[in-house]
């Protein structure tokens, strides 16, 4: 999917580079710091620049990093990582009919590089996959310039903390900058009642369950989600208010 060249030509791989770079500042402050926290943890230079290249993952990686440093056993490490990842499953679920067509080494590849950013992003430009070859190349080009880039802001911003571990104190919580630039652009996508009761109810539950151990709040925040649309999707809370409002007009 991202070494092919008709999609590095195509127009849609600049669109998602354009999509991506507003919220770049804020997630390359939070890798920033979370290779900071990674040094200042006790972990070695070179154990700290795999963890960055090779898990790519913010919140998983702050969630293990003080239970290896801990000692603790490797299933809770793996359970803790897991737990907090548990979303992606939701993600790949609804990504499943966008990705079938391709090979399987590059939707494992699209499954490593695709973020909740990216996601996000990508859902909003194309709400429905397609059968359209055409339609598709576009879908994989916007992917490949979206995650591609995001993957390299990253990887870049998680070395320059490993690098300036000693000179940037973790006080300074830069990483909650990335929190805001995810939040904000998943507001954006709250477009019916359906999405605002879904948000509501996974972030009560996401804050009342936050003492829970290994980030279990965020695995009952997405169970509380799930249930929430499962349970009123069929109520026309899933459409946008724009068209309902549009048929109460054609109805009068």
């Amino acid at each position: 999917m991202f070494l092919r060249p008709a999609h590095f030509r195509h127009p849609q791989f600049r669109a998602g580079i354009r999509d991506m770079l507003p919220v770049t500042p804020g997630f390359a402050a939070w890798g920033l710091m979370t290779g900071v926290a990674m040094v200042n943890s006790g972990m070695s230079v070179l154990e700290a620049v795999l963890m960055t290249v090779v898990v790519y993952a913010g919140s998983a990686q702050l969630a293990a990093i003080p239970l290896i440093m801990a000692g603790a056993p490797m299933w809770v490490i793996l359970a803790a990582a897991f737990c907090v990842n548990l979303r992606f499953v939701v993600f790949s679920a609804h990504l499943r009919a966008y990705m079938m067509h391709l090979p399987r080494w590059e939707r494992l590849l699209t499954g490593f590089l695709t973020t909740d950013l990216s996601y996000v992003l990508f859902v909003q430009r194309f709400p429905e996959p397609s059968e359209d070859p055409a339609q598709r190349l576009a879908q994989q080009a916007y992917l490949a310039g979206n995650c591609g880039l995001g993957w390299a802001n990253w990887v870049l911003s998680g070395l320059a903390g490993v690098a300036l571990a000693n000179f940037i104190p973790s006080s300074w919580g830069l990483g909650f900058a990335g929190v805001l630039a995810l939040l904000g652009i998943s507001c954006s996508l709250i477009t019916s009642r359906l999405r605002v009761l879904a948000a509501v109810a996974a972030g009560a539950v996401a804050v009342a369950a936050f003492a829970m151990p290994l980030k279990l709040n965020i695995l009952l925040a997405i169970a509380a989600a799930v249930a929430m649309c499962l349970l009123l999707e069929n109520r026309g809370l899933s459409r946008p208010a724009t068209a309902r409002a549009g048929e109460s007009g054609d109805g009068e």
